[in-house]
């Protein structure tokens, strides 16, 4: 039954079976099977690739809250987003036992999911650890979580880690106030009392606009920034030990770095006419790095298994950007393909999500190639590392002017940035770099493919 259900239950079912004991009758008697309703388990799903445990954020329903198909269930944080996790069934949440703020392995039960109301109460004896007075549930073989944003259906579940008191800063006395991550973020920045607003989503949850149409706190209301306190050993957050893995993982990847100078006067002269247009600079950097790159296709390649490398079908730029707790790396698929004007939308809108930690797998692991600026920070060069399963990254400093020997032998001035590129040299070799930044600067210094 389980592997028809490609789900992991706890049955607490009683079977009959009645059949005809004469040895000479050719018609059997119908078997009557009697099956009483099923406890399901929610577990915890893996949202990426590199996910390991995830992070109760706030649970959408409460228990005996009856669930339908595809409903949100619960709001996990994993190593780079918060998503909305669904149930796969109908039935009736009926026991939570991760409360939000604790932590569990993937493939770990979070809670109970009953078939009948008349279940809820065998459930939270199960979740207890009372058993219910039913037998446990037969082995059932394992299976990989589901990487999206549903629930994981098939792995046993190992114990859960607990890391957070029941209640939660967003609850008021222990009663659970629902409301999206982020509107939870936007109240903490505006510093704005969840319990005390209603909401206006679905069920009455919380949104961000919300938040945004409540009463300013005064000054005197608010409490005082806490000051770090020196000495203190402070554990990673699941966003910044990603990153520490990853960061460690290309440390394997031989690596070699190429610099380049290009004059940008051009392209702050295209700037500043479609700036108002709601262009940014960075949509105008990865679209005349992705036209580049369609130029020089094994810039674009990827290389996983020491053995072979892939010419990667599409050119998705991943822009490094920088958001509380860590990094994370929004994409622009098909960058040289989309307009800049919609890339510059585009952008303004993975942005957003990141920092709001909304954004779906898709919109961050699919870069195939990787564009780190810190020249907004007046930085004029820097080295980037490589992230792992990419073939380059490159790093981008301030544009400045510069005093520079014109054609004709006299002194000039240009604004001038420098690129620095590091690269996968197993797939990719000097030359190659060296053709493709000779590229990216004359597209830059000429950039009038950047707005077709």
């Amino acid at each position: 039954m389980s592997r028809l259900l490609n789900t992991s239950f706890l049955p607490c079912s009683t079977c009959r079976t009645r059949s005809s004991s004469a040895p000479h009758s050719r018609v059997n008697k119908p078997r009557i099977v009697s099956v009483r309703a099923k406890i399901r388990e929610i577990f915890m799903p893996a949202l990426s690739s590199t996910m390991t445990e995830g992070k109760i954020v706030s649970w959408v329903k409460s228990e005996g809250d009856k669930l339908s198909k595809g409903e949100s269930v619960v709001i996990v944080e994993s190593d780079k987003a918060d998503m909305d996790v669904e149930t796969f069934y109908d039935g009736y949440l009926a026991a939570i036992m991760v409360e939000e703020g604790g932590v569990a392995p993937v493939g770990s039960a979070i809670a109970l999911l009953a078939e009948t109301e008349e279940e809820i109460a065998d459930a939270r004896a199960k979740a207890s650890g009372g058993g219910g007075g039913t037998s446990p549930s037969p082995p059932v073989s394992q299976a990989p979580p589901v990487v999206e944003e549903k629930v994981s259906a098939s792995v046993p579940p190992p114990k859960v880690v607990s890391s957070a008191s029941a209640v939660h800063p967003a609850s008021e006395g222990g009663k659970r106030v629902v409301a999206s991550p982020y509107a939870k973020k936007l109240a903490k920045e505006l510093k704005v009392e969840l319990a005390a607003l209603v909401g206006s989503g679905p069920m009455g949850r919380i949104v961000a606009k919300d938040v945004a149409a409540a009463p300013p706190v005064q000054k005197e209301a608010m409490a005082p920034a806490v000051a770090v306190e020196l000495g203190s050993v402070v554990p990673f957050t699941t966003m910044q030990g990603a990153v520490s893995r990853n960061m460690v993982e290309s440390l394997s990847v031989p690596t070699f770095r190429v610099g380049y100078t290009i004059n940008t006067d051009a392209l702050d002269a295209l700037y500043k006419k479609i700036k108002s247009k709601g262009v940014t600079m960075t949509a105008l950097l990865a679209k005349a790095t992705a036209l580049a790159l369609a130029k020089h296709l094994v810039v674009n390649s990827s290389c996983r298994d020491g053995n072979s490398f892939v010419y990667n079908s599409s050119i998705n730029i991943a822009v490094a950007v920088a958001i509380d707790g860590g990094l994370i790396t929004p994409v622009l698929q098909n960058a040289d393909k989309v307009d800049i004007y919609s890339l510059s939308r585009k952008w303004k809108e993975l942005v957003d999500k990141a920092r709001a930690k909304q954004l779906q797998p898709q919109e961050y692991n699919t870069g195939t190639f990787t564009l780190s600026n810190l020249g907004m920070f007046g930085v004029d060069r820097f080295d980037a590392i490589l992230p792992p399963g990419t073939g380059a990254i490159m790093a981008v400093g301030a544009s400045q002017p510069t005093v520079v020997a014109t054609k004709d032998g006299r002194i000039g001035m240009k604004n001038q940035m420098q690129v620095n590129v590091t690269a996968d040299h197993r797939v990719i070799y000097g030359a190659d770099l060296a053709q493709f930044l000779q590229t990216l600067a004359s597209i830059i210094e000429d950039p009038k493919d950047l707005t077709f």
